[in-house]
This record gives C-alpha cells, structure tokens and sequence, in this order.
C-alpha cells in the first residue's frame, strides 16, 4: 500500500516503528480522520474490499466507510509498519439483550506487542475505541481519549465469551461480543454483502455518520439528527432542516464531500 499516503491521510506524523506507542498513535489519529459513513450503500453504488478501492475511497478521495473498509485498511497499515495483526470476528451488541444472537459482522484486529495482545478497532461508529485496549486483562477499566473501556471474559463451553464494553453514566454496557476467532477474507466479503445488501440492515435504512474529536469529543448522525457529545454529555444537538443541510453538515462536521444535489433514498430521513 502507499503508507505515506496513508499517514498522511490520517495526519500521523511520529515515529515508523511496531511499538505500542506508534500503535496508540496511529489508532487515535485514524479515529478523528476517517469518517464512519455508509453513503455508497444508500446509493446504490455497493462497498467492495478489494485493497485498491478502499484505499481509493479512503485515502485518495478522503471517504470513509464501516469496520471492514476501516479495519482492512489499517490491517495493511500497520502489516507495513512491520506489526503481527490478526483480523478476528464480532458481533455488534450496542443496546442488545445478552439473550440476543446479533449477527457476526464486525470485523477488528488483534495486534500483538512483546507477547501482550491488544484490541486495536476504528470502525465501530460513534462508540470506536480510540486506544488500544488489552485483551488479555479482564474486568478492569481501560482509559481512552474519549472515554473508558473495559474486556470481560465469560467462560461458556465450547469456546469463551469475551465483551468489549464502554462505561456510559456510570455503568457498562456491551460493545461487542468476540470469541478471539480470525475473520479470513472471504467472511469478510460474506458479512460485507449481507450489511449492505440485506433489506434490514441498519446500513440499508439509515443515513449514518460518526467522527471522534481530538479533543475528546465526538460527532454524530443519524438521520435527520446531529449530536456533539463528550461521553454521555450533550454539548450540541440538531435537527437536519432539508436535504441540503445534510450535505451541508456531512461536509463541514465530518468531511465528506458529495456531489450537490445527491440524495439519499432512506427511509429513515422522511423529511
């Protein structure tokens, strides 16, 4: 891949070298550059994740995507910076019941470090990790830039759980569900057809954005609504007037350029 392109995609200027600092720095810098979106699903056009069209689209044309653009390409990022990453296999569990099977179609990547592995994952939407986060220390809180995180691990045969969660208002919920299993290239390509294809998907409804900040904040959204939130805590919220307001508000909150006139056929937007 082109890293210097990348890089400076990303605005990552430090050092080249597979340590955990270069890893915190590149994650936090890939998290407040890259916008999660899933624009081209609702535009008919499709995602594919072969490694030049999601370089092209978020490197070359300063696009964004969800977790398997985002992943994949800071998969290849940091392979050519010369660290051991494995892709591995969730499913999203934001606001879902434990009783729940949501499906398997997040994809993050496990990076090992001097024997100690790490969470490394920046397409998980509005609630993406902008740390690494252990994998192999339970129960303890793990701060980020933008708010805590913590790994839980339940013993259930034949495999162990494992719970990627976020501290919200003083309590835990899920993030995601994970049982440590690599996600090879053609799961990938399946959950990718099924996130984008599938009439209900979220993807397929709802015209959906989410940036961090650095200054720990981030922005949001979902629909016809915007939200600038640190934590829990609202700083700005607002309604989305008219079609060229969200063109507006796509561009200037979260960098993403579209052609004028573009709309969006969501069910969601309804204006």
């Amino acid at each position: 891949m082109n890293l210097d392109a990348y890089l400076s995609r990303i605005g990552y200027t430090g050092a080249r070298t597979p340590t955990f600092d270069v890893l915190r720095g590149v994650v936090l810098a890939h998290a407040c550059a890259v916008a999660f979106e899933n624009l081209d699903i609702l535009l008919g056009r499709g995602v594919s994740l072969t490694d030049d069209a999601v370089e092209r689209k978020l490197v070359t044309d300063r696009r964004g995507g969800y977790c398997f653009a985002q992943n994949s390409l800071l998969l290849r990022a940091l392979t050519a910076l010369g660290f051991s990453a494995t892709p591995l296999s969730a499913r999203v569990r934001l606001k879902q019941l434990r009783e729940a099977v949501p499906p398997r179609t997040h994809l993050f990547l496990r990076v090992d470090i001097d024997g100690v592995p790490w969470m490394a994952d920046v397409g998980l939407g509005g609630n993406t990790p902008t740390a690494p986060l252990r994998l192999d220390l339970f129960d303890t809180p793990q701060p980020t830039p933008h708010d805590a995180r913590r790994i839980v691990r339940e013993e259930r045969l034949p495999l162990a759980r494992y719970f990627h969660q976020i501290e919200v208002g003083g309590g835990w919920g899920d993030a995601t569900e994970f049982t440590t299993e690599e996600m090879p290239v053609i799961d990938r390509e399946l959950a990718n057809w099924w996130t984008s294809t599938h009439p209900e998907s979220r993807f397929r409804n709802n015209v959906m954005a989410a940036l961090a900040r650095p200054d720990g904040t981030r922005f949001a959204l979902l629909n016809r609504e915007f939200t600038h939130r640190r934590g829990a805590e609202v700083l700005e919220q607002f309604e989305i007037a008219n079609t060229d307001h969200l063109l507006a508000v796509l561009s200037e909150r979260f960098g993403l350029v579209v052609p004028a006139g573009t709309r969006f056929p969501a069910p969601g937007l309804l204006w």
